[in-house]
């Protein structure tokens, strides 16, 4: 941050109560079709494709692999996301985001799937195959991760992007507490395997059917914002 220096803030608008400028917010991602889509297909699919939560169950009853087990599943997510991360600070994603983001929603769903099969997987590469799937799981996060929150910051006006990332930031929040309370009730109506497969195959149903309810996922190429400065004005002069 002392490398970059300071950014230029725009003006604080005084003249309005901070609820009709929240409100202002939400009325902007309901109208803004790229910036709701973009945030809603994380709400839904992590709130379907909720393994982690079950995670102790696994390495306790299915998987037999005791709390030492347990820390390293718990950390797997963590290393494929990290990887991605380190990644993209090297070579970062320029081309064709927003099927990318959609692509990556759908790993996500595919390596819930496979982590839930494994208890039908011998013993002995059971523990190996539920790693494997929890890395990537966690890898196709973070590209998800990295598009959403980069087309949210820049296709936002600088008047409200405190307000929209705020939103993004409680779905976001949102999505993972209801998502293991929602992991938690399914699997003790169904049982634990039932849930974690259920969750994927949503997650995978909920990206095909939001990439034809909003082409403008598709249709995002790149992450260049549209010219937004009208959209600056426009607040500034609104009553």
């Amino acid at each position: 941050m002392m490398l970059i220096g300071p950014v230029p803030q725009p003006a604080r608008d005084r003249t309005r109560h901070p609820i009709r400028q929240m409100i202002d917010g939400l009325h902007y991602v309901r109208t803004n079709r790229l910036v709701l889509a973009t945030i809603t297909l994380d709400l839904f699919a992590v709130l379907l494709a909720g393994a982690t939560a079950l995670l102790p169950v696994y390495a306790r009853d299915i998987l037999q692999v005791g709390s030492t087990g347990l820390g390293h599943l718990a950390a797997a997510p963590g290393i494929g996301a990290g990887l991605v991360a380190l990644w993209f600070s090297i070579r970062p994603m320029k081309r064709e985001v927003g099927l990318k983001m959609l692509a990556a929603v759908m790993v996500f769903g595919l390596a819930t799937i496979v982590f839930g099969c494994t208890a039908f997987l011998p013993r002995n590469i059971a523990m190996e195959v539920g790693l494997g799937a929890l890395v990537v799981l966690g890898a196709a996060d973070m590209v998800s991760v990295f598009v959403r929150q980069s087309l949210v910051q820049l296709h936002t006006p600088d008047a409200m992007r405190g307000r929209v990332s705020s939103l993004s930031q409680l779905t976001i929040s949102a999505s993972n507490e209801l998502g293991e309370a929602e992991s938690g009730f399914l699997a003790a109506l169904v049982g634990p395997v039932v849930a974690v497969i259920g969750g994927g195959i949503g997650a995978i149903v909920i990206t095909l059917f939001w990439a034809r309810l909003f082409p403008e996922l598709r249709l995002a190429r790149t992450f260049d914002p549209p010219d937004i400065r009208g959209a600056d004005h426009s607040q500034e002069k609104a009553p």
